[in-house]
C-alpha cells in the first residue's frame, strides 16, 4: 500500500509575497492591497484559499504548522479528512484572537495563536484517524511547542510537529518528540514531520540520531527545515519541495502567494499492508 504525505508551514494563513516592498504600513493598518508587476499582497482572511490549494493536491495525509485553529474544520471537511489538532502557543481568548485575524490578519499575526493539524484523508490510501495524542515537547520560553499523534485506520501513525525556532531548543524537542512518537507508535510503521527548524546542513548530528536511534530518514536537503522522516516504511519518492508557484493562486491577473513555506511532499511504501486489487 502506497500514500502520499505533505507537510506544510501555513503563516498563520497569510500570503508572502517574494517582493518585500509590499509588506507597507498601509497595507498592514489599512488592509490596501499592494501590487507589483507579478504579484499582491493582500490582508484579507484567507481560509478558503488554502482551502483550494490542498483540495486541488493529491495526498492521503497533510502535516500542518502554523494553522490558525479557526481553520480546522473547514479544511478537515473541504478535504473530507479526519483531523488531529494540538494547540500550541498564545491561544488564550481564542475566540477574541479569531475575530481580531478575521478583520486584520496581518496586523495581529502569529497572535492570533497557532496549531499542528494533522489531516488524513477517509478516502485516501490511509483510510482515517483512529486514535489521537498530543504532547507538551516545550513548555517554556520563547514558546509552548507540542506534537500531535495520530494512528490510522491502516495502521500507520503519523506525529507531526513545529519545533522551536532556535537550533539548540530545536535539537531538544525533535528528540523528544521522536522519542515519544517512537514509543506510541510501537511496532507500527511512523511517519513523523513537520517544521523541524533543523537544517542537515547545520545539524548533521540530529539527523544521523534521528537515523541511527528512531530509523527516522531521510531529511528533505541540506538546508530544508521542513521535513517527512520515516520509519518501517519504503520512500518511493524523496521529499522534495514544491517550487513556489505550486502555491500561488491568482488575484486580479497577478499572482497570490500562499505562507513563507513551501509544501513538502513525498510518496510512501507500506510493506506491511498488501491491497488485493
Amino acid at each position: 500500500m502506497q500514500f502520499k504525505a505533505i507537510s506544510w508551514n501555513l503563516f498563520h494563513g497569510r500570503d508572502f509575497p517574494p517582493d518585500p516592498a509590499l509588506f507597507t504600513w498601509r497595507s498592514r493598518l489599512l488592509r490596501r492591497t499592494e501590487r507589483n508587476a507579478t504579484h499582491v499582497q493582500v490582508n484579507r482572511d484567507l481560509a478558503q484559499e488554502f482551502v483550494t490549494v490542498l483540495t486541488d493536491t493529491e495526498w492521503d495525509v497533510a502535516l500542518l504548522q502554523e494553522c490558525p485553529p479557526r481553520f480546522c474544520t473547514v479544511l478537515a471537511q473541504a478535504c473530507e479528512a479526519d483531523a488531529q489538532l494540538t494547540l500550541t502557543s498564545r491561544n488564550s481568548l481564542g475566540a477574541l484572537r479569531s475575530l481580531a485575524a478575521r478583520l486584520n490578519p496581518d496586523l495581529i499575526a502569529s497572535a492570533e495563536g497557532g496549531s499542528n493539524l494533522t489531516l488524513v484523508r477517509r478516502g485516501g490510501a490511509l483510510g482515517g484517524i483512529v486514535e489521537r495524542r498530543e504532547t507538551t515537547i516545550h513548555a517554556g520560553r520563547p514558546e509552548r511547542r507540542t506534537m500531535g499523534f495520530a494512528r490510522t485506520a491502516a495502521g500507520a501513525c503519523v506525529a507531526n510537529l513545529h519545533a522551536t525556532n532556535n537550533r539548540r531548543l530545536a535539537i531538544e524537542d525533535v528528540r523528544r518528540a521522536a522519542a515519544a512518537a517512537d514509543e506510541w507508535a510501537g511496532e507500527a510503521p511512523l511517519l513523523f514531520g513537520g517544521d523541524l527548524n533543523l537544517r542537515p546542513a547545520q545539524s548533521p548530528a540530529a539527523f544521523e540520531e534521528l537515523r541511527e536511534r528512531f530509523g527516522l530518514a531521510p531529511p528533505t536537503g541540506p538546508d530544508a527545515i521542513d521535513h517527512l522522516l520515516a520509519r518501517g516504511l519504503e520512500v518511493l519518492r524523496p521529499p522534495r519541495q514544491w517550487p513556489p508557484e505550486r502555491r500561488e493562486l491568482r488575484e486580479e491577473g497577478l499572482a497570490l502567494r500562499l505562507s513563507d513555506h513551501a509544501p513538502v511532499e513525498t510518496v510512501f511504501r507500506d510493506p506491511s499492508v498488501t491491497v488485493v486489487t
